[in-house]
């Protein structure tokens, strides 16, 4: 595999990891200043569902990048391979 694919959503990725870095720092000054168990737990899950979605970006750009160059470009073995994997990563990420 060449590798040589642009992932056509890192971009946006890298700007919602900076905004999801911004989140945490917030939340943990939140936590130094003694707020809520509630406001923690909902700004939290807000976190949770930010990540979500910069990981789909990931997983989109991997479907229709990594794996379709893949797909064209190796072998039978390489292709199992790359399944097995991508199997591994949507479990550990759902």
């Amino acid at each position: 595999m060449s590798g040589t694919h642009k992932h056509k959503n890192i971009e946006d990725v890298i700007k919602r990891l900076s905004r999801i870095e911004g989140h945490v720092r917030g939340v943990k000054l939140m936590a130094a200043q003694g707020k809520s168990c509630e406001e923690l737990l909902l700004q939290i899950s807000a976190i949770r569902g930010a990540l979500d979605k910069a990981g789909k970006l990931i997983l989109d750009d991997h479907l229709e990048g990594c794996l379709i160059d893949i797909i064209k470009e190796s072998d039978e073995s390489d292709r199992t391979d790359a399944l097995v994997k991508l199997k591994e990563a949507i479990h550990r990420f759902i």
